[in-house]
């Protein structure tokens, strides 16, 4: 009996294949197939094997599945995958054999269970600036540059991918400044505003072309001499704003720029975009394989290809570019980091489960929240698995996973990495599981002492880590920890941030190499 649903289910799956696809001229190309998200979800589990999922724990306290938030019973599987052993069990003693043997075994399988495989042909990136002016951001001049990243789609032109980024640096730096991307909506920080001079001359012909449409208002003009259609929005002087100045303020005051990069233009961020976006160009409009990458790593992909237009921009200093991002763009920060070591830092903020969070916690967003929901788009199909209740391979749990956060962070190592996170209270919710987090990047703190760098400068003993207090740093060395007393943000963390980085690169705060 369950062997004919299970090929009854299947049967479903390929009808929908079918029915769901987009014909193209003459049959050149594969028809771009159009799965709705539970569609796809539903294919890659009859890939897998998987005949059921066990359920996500609900972030509802009063539901009968709710989340565990006791922490007595928050670590059912205590033990992590080794940091620094091999896997034919050779203790890793030295830099070397990190960069040699050790970072690359767990790179192989973070890629294959966890985030999937950047495939080895990517369509080229080509970079056009379509604005290019200088604008306003707060007090401070900058120069905006609005870009796209025109991915090649010559194999598969059903799909175009046009990757947009935004790159503000301050107008009146004496060289190339640091900057830091972050994940977000691409857009110009103020509407260009012409110098005065020429603002004068559009209001005069746009006066006379409205009386010439109208001449009665000729005796409106006069009446009023000083009236001008459009009013120069050049800022008013007056006592600032309560609270920290915004992040972008914060950043250019200290003397850097800053990037954004809108993820959305890389992969959509639900299951129904997989077969389009970067993830489908490739697989020119089919559904993907159990190793093909997931979100997560298509952000991250694309924000290397941003630091790749970085490289080339004068104003910029390559080698000293960040990555930041919060909650799932978090996870995406740190999967950058992990993947593309030309990024100089990062400022991973609230990320949670499937970035700095331990997989092996029991404690609010578990794996089967990312196996069984409308996320599951972030990670590789093959991660499926660890929430299969009922499959052709048994079933497995999170502590099947071959990898945890704590090897994660690690890959950042020895560049700066500061893991930051909020309060419940605020809005930052216990389904993120703080302390995990910590516990996770505790257990990361061998890495960088491997390597030379200073870590978080407590035990190493993550079991019985207890975070330090709200509002109370560990940003004396290149792995660092801050809990702010704000909500689901880093910005109440920004300003330590730009402290500890400047430290980091040995920056002065007004920008100059110490």
């Amino acid at each position: 009996m369950k062997r004919t649903l299970y090929l009854l289910f299947a049967l479903a799956v390929s009808t929908a294949s079918a029915q769901n696809t987009t014909t193209t001229a003459g049959g050149k190309y594969p028809a771009l197939v159009n799965f709705t998200a539970e569609q796809d979800h539903q294919h890659m589990m009859q890939q897998l094997g998987i005949q059921s999922l066990r359920p996500g724990p609900s972030g509802d306290e009063s539901a009968p599945n709710h989340a565990n938030y006791d922490e007595a019973l928050a670590n059912p599987y205590p033990n992590l995958p080794p940091l620094l052993t091999l896997k034919n069990g050779k203790k890793v003693t030295s830099p070397e054999m990190w960069w040699k043997k050790r970072r690359p075994e767990i790179v192989e399988q973070f890629e294959k269970e966890v985030y999937g495989r950047v495939p080895k042909q990517v369509p080229k990136v080509t970079w056009e600036v379509l604005i290019n002016e200088r604008e306003r951001v707060g007090w401070f001049p900058v120069i905006a540059k609005q870009l796209v990243g025109h991915v090649a789609n010559s194999e598969y032109p059903l799909i175009n991918v046009d990757i947009a980024m935004t790159v503000v640096t301050p107008a009146n730096a004496k060289g190339p400044v640091p900057v830091l991307m972050m994940f977000g909506r691409s857009a110009l920080p103020a509407p260009a505003q012409p110098p005065q001079e020429s603002l004068d001359k559009i209001n005069a012909a746009l006066k006379e072309l409205l009386v010439k449409t109208d001449p009665a208002l000729q005796a409106v003009f006069e009446q009023y001499p000083a009236y001008t259609p459009i009013a120069s929005q050049t800022p008013t002087y007056g006592p600032p704003p309560a609270g920290d100045p915004p992040t972008p303020q914060q950043l250019l005051a200290a003397g850097w720029g800053y990037a954004l990069m809108e993820p959305g233009s890389i992969q959509a961020d639900n299951g129904a975009g997989l077969t389009k976006g970067i993830i489908g160009l490739v697989n020119k409009g089919q559904p993907r394989t159990p190793e093909d990458w997931g979100a997560l790593r298509a952000w991250a992909w694309g924000a290397s290809r941003g630091l790749d237009y970085l490289e080339t921009d004068p104003a910029v200093n390559a080698k000293q570019v960040g990555i930041e991002g919060v909650s799932r763009y978090g996870k995406a920060a740190l999967v950058t980091m992990a993947f593309d070591q030309r990024f100089a830092l990062g400022l991973i903020g609230s990320s949670g489960e499937g970035g700095a969070k331990l997989h092996r916690r029991n404690f609010g967003e578990a794996v089967e929240s990312l196996t069984s929901s409308g996320e599951y788009h972030w990670m590789a199909g093959n991660f499926l698995k660890y929430g299969a209740d009922k499959a052709t391979f048994g079933s497995k749990n999170a502590n099947d996973i071959p990898v945890d956060a704590h090897q994660l962070i690690a890959l950042a190592a020895p560049r700066p990495t500061f893991i930051s996170y909020g309060i419940p209270e605020k809005g930052d919710s216990k389904w993120l599981d703080q302390q995990g987090s910590y516990m996770a990047t505790v257990a990361a703190q061998p890495v960088f002492e491997l390597l030379g760098a200073t870590d978080l400068g407590v035990s190493d003993d993550y079991k019985t880590a207890k975070m330090p207090g709200v509002n109370v740093g560990l940003m004396d060395g290149e792995l660092a920890w801050r809990q702010h007393d704000g909500g689901h943000t880093d910005a109440p963390n920004i300003k330590y941030f730009i402290q500890w980085a400047d430290n980091m690169l040995k920056r002065s705060p007004s920008g100059a190499a110490r």
